[in-house]
């Protein structure tokens, strides 16, 4: 992958902030920074994950960053789209920096080992006919080796026993986010689901779950639809099932 040319090309660098998220999504109501525009910091202090989960990070260990996207191509219904192609940009990335295999857990987290190494955060703002801007918010376990709150957590460290310089390997990561983006743009849907699906954990194997009335079954994991859903053939029946309201147990 080449430099990239417009994501990062406008970086906020903190020393500190609460959420790169929320200072993202204040700056585009107050606005019109430029598509590509990165809020960053290396000490952020309470950062999120998917539907309120908070995400643990040491101060100047990990990347967690922001990006500013505005992909008006994209139809309200197709919100699952840019979720596909920026797992994908996270996971390419993370997968050149280590030797083992590494996965998207539906619906954006990148596992290595079964353990967590990022989480992807995407907040969209939607008009009835595209998507207007979308923050990114992506948090990628680097050099922290231990972890209080997360004991399934690990780390591009804790995996390879080497230390990562942050700045070179954020710029890595614009150039990753930049080239599956721009696929995404081209309108290339087909060939990034089925990336998406050769990458997702579980796909086509059977594996344990649990619903949230506690009930648990085997599965298989055999797509996800256009909405983002998961699809899961359970005792020969394929059921759907959204965010929150099923858990991988093994």
């Amino acid at each position: 992958m080449d430099n990239p040319i417009f994501i990062g090309k406008v970086l906020h660098d903190f020393d500190q902030l609460s959420s790169t998220n929320e200072y993202a999504t204040e700056l585009l109501s107050k606005s019109n920074p430029a598509e590509g525009t990165v809020i960053s910091t290396y000490n952020q202090q309470a950062g999120r994950g998917q539907i309120g989960s908070s995400w643990e990070s040491a101060p100047n260990r990990n990347i967690s960053l922001s990006v500013i996207l505005y992909p008006n191509f994209l139809q309200p219904t197709q919100q699952f789209e840019l979720n596909k192609a920026i797992s994908l940009a996270v996971r390419s990335f993370l997968a050149k920096n280590l030797s083992a295999e590494v996965f998207i857990k539906w619906p954006n987290d990148i596992y290595v080992q079964d353990k967590k190494i990022a989480g992807i955060l995407i907040q969209n703002s939607i008009t009835s006919n595209n998507i207007k801007s979308s923050v990114v918010g992506i948090g990628i376990n680097v050099n922290q080796k231990f972890f209080e709150t997360a004991p399934n957590a690990t780390s591009l460290s804790a995996q390879t026993n080497n230390f990562f310089d942050l700045n070179t390997l954020r710029l890595e990561l614009f150039a990753a986010l930049e080239y599956y983006y721009l696929k995404l743009k081209s309108g290339s849907f087909s060939n990034l689901n089925t990336i998406y699906l050769e990458r997702l954990l579980n796909y086509n194997n059977e594996a344990l779950y649990e619903d949230v009335q506690g009930e648990r079954f085997l599965g298989t994991i055999v797509g996800v639809d256009d909405l983002g859903k998961i699809l899961i053939v359970i005792n020969g029946e394929k059921r759907s099932f959204n965010i929150k309201e099923i858990q991988l147990i093994q």
